[in-house]
């Protein structure tokens, strides 16, 4: 009986699994688990595609931003700029500003001008460098996020479809013993854990990657800021030390209480 029980309790693996797919013994979880497979992969690419992609962007912006600040004309920045690679964001957004600033000034005079000054025509430009470099970042996170948030019912349907096949193997051998239900159980146990093995990597990744995009953002934000600047004043406009601005805030709030 012992052995009997130990050998049905054999079927709970991998190989019952297969086998059950490759007679056609069970067509539905056969489907759920290419789904499964074809999501784990989808979301790998991206989880991938994405790290590297995070990782090149964070390793070379500042930089990328030095090169830019740091020469002496806005030509040889420009053609700096130009030979980033094309993943590169923070100097396509230099070159879009570039060319929009370009393009207004090569156009003064005319109806462009005119509808559109300067600073609203490089904010424009800006705008729209700084929203498609930020789709870029987010390409594959709505899969992640639909791979995270279904995978585990794709695996629980696996699951309720083997707690079925088991009950169908109870009634056509017309006894619950080991032997009927130990493969269909194991089977509906496997599809649960392969739901979860889905899941919990495109969960984490999903939340990592929006969590390091959302500094990217900032970053953007802030270069722009400097660049419609650079761009329409000719020069960077420095930040004021918060040492200078407290100081005579506190000279002055001092002078009174002297008079007293």
């Amino acid at each position: 009986m012992g052995g009997g029980s130990a050998q049905a309790l054999q079927q709970m693996g991998f190989d019952h699994l297969f086998r059950s797919f490759i007679h056609g013994e069970n067509w539905v979880g056969f489907i759920v688990f290419v789904v499964l497979v074809v999501m784990s992969v989808m979301s790998w690419y991206y989880i991938v595609r994405n790290f590297l992609t995070n990782t090149m962007i964070r390793q070379r912006m500042e930089g990328v931003m030095s090169k830019f600040w740091d020469t002496s004309t806005a030509q040889e920045a420009i053609r700096a700029m130009e030979m980033q690679p094309k993943s590169e964001p923070f100097s396509k957004i230099v070159l879009d500003c570039a060319f929009a600033a370009t393009h207004h000034q090569r156009h003064e005079g005319s109806r462009l001008a005119e509808a559109l000054n300067r600073s609203e025509f490089i904010d424009r430009a800006l705008r729209q460098a700084v929203a498609r470099e930020s789709m870029r970042l987010e390409a594959g996170l709505t899969l992640l996020a639909t791979v995270g948030s279904a995978a585990p019912f794709v695996g629980l349907l696996g699951t309720v479809w083997g707690i079925y096949h088991a009950l169908i193997g109870i009634g056509a051998s017309g006894q619950a013993s080991i032997d009927a239900v130990a493969g269909p159980v194991g089977e509906a146990l496997i599809m649960t854990a392969i739901g979860l093995a889905v899941a919990i990597p495109a969960v984490m990744a999903y939340n990592f990657f929006v969590r390091t995009n959302r500094t990217t953002y900032a970053r953007f934000d802030e270069f722009a800021h400097d660049l419609h600047d650079f761009f329409t004043t000719g020069a960077r406009v420095e930040a004021v030390p918060a040492a200078a601005v407290a100081g005579p805030r506190s000279t002055a709030a001092a002078a009174p209480a002297a008079k007293k």
